[in-house]
């Protein structure tokens, strides 16, 4: 019998042209591929591929086997449609783990959105500092940050979103007596140097600088994100923050002559036979979709720095 995730991979290659481009595009690695269409011309006996210098060309048996997938591919749709529209009750547990700051200052009210469309279904948000284990069932979902596709754990199906970006950032009013100081050197204290705020477990990251202001070797240590972003509101001095909540923070500013820098990549990450579920699958897609469109705030392109 063959197997229709063989197939998928097929088809992904023959309108890609490239295995590589095939991978990218189901967020899996390149042997994940080759290995998919090898079991198919296993099963078939027969070679689908002529790989040339400019890519990969379908034989004429895999001319002949990419008609019938397509059909394949067609009929999967009508069935998935029609099943959908008579299964409109969807229910049970959903549990989703994903770090604070991106539950409070992102995602929670795409997650209230969800809950809405879908009353039956029971969700069981997982803000935390903490990884939970999707493996031990632990959580069915996971948004994560991954700094690299090596970090990346092999057990787990991942969606691959945006990639996030951190700046450093100070309170408005903060920034506004400082320039005023800065020129005015009869305003005593407004251009003094400023503290650093830091969550004590992590610190100054190398990458952070302080611009065109200056600090002070005594920091302002807090233990959480939301006491840090108080803090910097507060006017006691610089912080690092996801673009996405420095941002839309009109309260904050980025700080003058500082760069942004690349924390990772969003992933959305489901384990084994729990992502084929109803729930989770309509879950993943559409928070999928909803980060596709937090792209610009995400990349901290959605204000033009100073």
């Amino acid at each position: 019998m063959i197997d229709w995730d063989d197939v998928r991979y097929f088809l992904a290659a023959a309108r890609e042209g490239s295995v590589r481009a095939a991978a990218k595009r189901l967020a899996v690695n390149h042997a994940t591929v080759l290995r998919r269409i090898a079991n198919l011309e296993q099963r078939l006996g027969a070679q689908m591929f002529e790989k040339l210098p400019s890519g990969y060309r379908l034989t004429t048996a895999g001319e002949e086997v990419l008609e019938f997938a397509l059909q394949m591919e067609s009929s999967s749709h009508q069935l998935e449609t029609r099943v959908f529209g008579r299964d409109q009750s969807v229910r049970g547990l959903l549990r989703v783990t994903l770090t604070p700051i991106l539950a409070t200052h992102l995602l929670l009210p795409d997650f209230a959105d969800f809950a809405r469309r879908h009353p039956d279904i029971e969700m069981e948000i997982q803000s935390s500092g903490d990884l939970a284990n999707l493996t031990n069932r632990e959580a069915d979902v996971a948004i994560r940050v991954v700094y690299d596709r090596k970090t990346l754990p092999l057990n787990l199906h991942g969606l691959k979103g945006p990639e996030l970006f951190g700046g450093v950032y100070i309170a408005r009013d903060r920034l506004a007596a400082w320039r005023a100081g800065a020129s005015d050197t009869k305003r005593a204290g407004a251009s003094d140097p400023l503290r650093w705020i830091v969550i004590s477990t992590h610190g100054i990251p190398d990458w952070a600088s302080e611009g065109d202001v200056r600090t002070i070797a005594v920091p302002f240590r807090v233990t959480d994100a939301g006491a840090e972003i108080a803090a910097v509101r507060q006017g006691l001095g610089i912080t690092t923050l996801p673009c996405f909540v420095g941002d839309a923070d009109p309260l904050l500013e980025r700080v003058p002559g500082t760069d942004l820098h690349l924390y990772g990549t969003l992933w959305v990450l489901t384990q084994g036979d729990t992502r084929k579920t109803k729930r989770v699958r309509l879950f993943t897609d559409h928070v999928s979709r909803r980060l596709a469109a937090y792209a610009p705030l995400l990349a901290g392109m959605s204000v033009s720095g100073d």
